[in-house]
């Protein structure tokens, strides 16, 4: 009782403070521990409570599962992490290759300086390997303006693009194939969007059907996440049910609601191996369950190991294979052998082995602006009940 009380404090305490709505899912030792909605869909009108069936931006943890559905193809061999990315997308290295810059910020999109000692420097985009696009170690820039590149700004989500999904990821990978690199492959650790928006990319081209029909195929039919899509509203899902983020003045002019928040997702259609998936945090951590228990349907057995330990041991940043690992941040305090993912509409994603514990934390913080101090204590927070809780011995009953 005191646990859930701390619990249900943290979270009404978060809004609307931190947010305007946050849906917390916990599970330990596979049963399901915590859950808790606070806030509404609507904070100006409040008719719509957050509940168990409210649907969030995942933003940045979409990426864990692209790179899920990727090393579940790699497990199958019908692709290798050493492979070069372009073998299968061949559109990433055609120009061959390409000088040094410092890329662009994504809040203020000003090009950031060119490191004077690389001015010279050249990268041949045939050395990057899907090894080091999914432990952002591939030297790509973090971050363009790919949605400039992609076609004009896209319709609300109830009226029709009339740009195909198609084009404008063919406009995207033709400028993701003339960008400049930030740093040689495989010696510098720089988070990329980018990266995992090839890994998206190559998911669908070598299942052979384009990127929601794999990731439906591949983990939400197998594992029965029946809330985890792309495009929520062509999905069926009205818009009661999907939780709004940041009102986007510069460039869609109107709030982000029932659409990605993420531009360059937005820009791509929608559809991105790093950022465009929506779900409730019920389904958001059944997944993480699905990595602790090394759920068979996952269809992982050559990297249930690898996929959660660090692969950067001698750079900036702890990363496995699409994960983060320790030590990062936002995962203490929870044990060494902690792993997760944190999105940036402020959603998280963490797994605890030693202590079996599984914690989906998702708000919609970005929906008065972008200052990630709140989430961050927001996190924290909500981990030590948890781990605090697990450590004296108390769990579901």
């Amino acid at each position: 009782a005191d646990t859930r009380a701390r619990a249900h404090a943290v979270i009404r305490g978060a809004v609307p403070s931190v947010a305007p709505a946050v849906a917390i899912s916990v599970w330990q030792a596979g049963a399901p521990w915590f859950e808790a909605y606070a806030g509404w869909v609507d904070p100006e009108s409040e008719v719509t409570p957050v509940g168990f069936r409210s649907l969030f931006d995942l933003a940045s943890v979409s990426k864990v599962f692209a790179a899920t559905a990727f090393l579940r193809l790699a497990n199958d061999f019908k692709v290798d992490l050493d492979d070069p990315v372009g073998g299968l997308i061949p559109e990433f290295a055609r120009s061959g290759p390409r000088g040094i810059d410092g890329g662009v910020d994504p809040l203020t999109w000003e090009p950031l300086p060119t490191p004077s000692d690389r001015t010279s420097w050249e990268v041949d985009p045939g050395r990057v390997t899907w090894r080091h696009v999914l432990t952002h170690t591939s030297g790509l820039a973090p971050w363009h303006m790919v949605f400039r590149e992609a076609g004009p700004v896209p319709p609300p989500p109830d009226e029709r693009d009339p740009v195909t999904v198609d084009d404008r990821w063919a406009a995207a990978l033709e400028a993701i194939g003339r960008y400049r690199f930030v740093a040689r492959p495989g010696e510098e650790f720089h988070y990329s969007d980018l990266g995992y928006m090839l890994v998206g990319m190559a998911v669908a081209r070598r299942f052979g059907r384009p990127l929601p029909e794999a990731m439906q195929a591949l983990i939400r039919d197998r594992l029965g996440l029946d809330t985890l899509t792309f495009l929520p509203v062509a999905a069926g899902r009205s818009r009661e049910r999907i939780v709004p983020t940041e009102l986007d003045e510069r460039w869609r002019g109107r709030r982000c609601w029932g659409e990605v928040h993420d531009e360059n997702a937005a820009g791509l259609g929608g559809v991105a191996g790093h950022a465009g998936l929506f779900a409730t945090a019920h389904d958001v951590a059944r997944f993480g369950v699905a990595w602790l228990r090394q759920d068979p349907r996952l269809r992982l057995e050559r990297f249930r190991r690898t996929a959660v330990t660090n692969q950067t041991m001698d750079l900036t940043a702890a990363r496995g294979l699409g994960w983060q690992v320790q030590p990062t941040d936002h995962l203490a305090p929870l044990s060494s052998e902690a792993y997760g993912h944190t999105g940036f509409t402020g959603t998280s994603l963490v797994v605890d082995p030693r202590r079996e514990l599984v914690i989906a934390l998702l708000t919609n913080r970005v929906y008065q602006g972008r200052d990630p101090g709140a989430i961050d204590g927001l996190r924290l927070d909500v981990h030590e009940v948890f781990a605090s809780a697990t450590d004296a011995g108390i769990g579901p009953s």
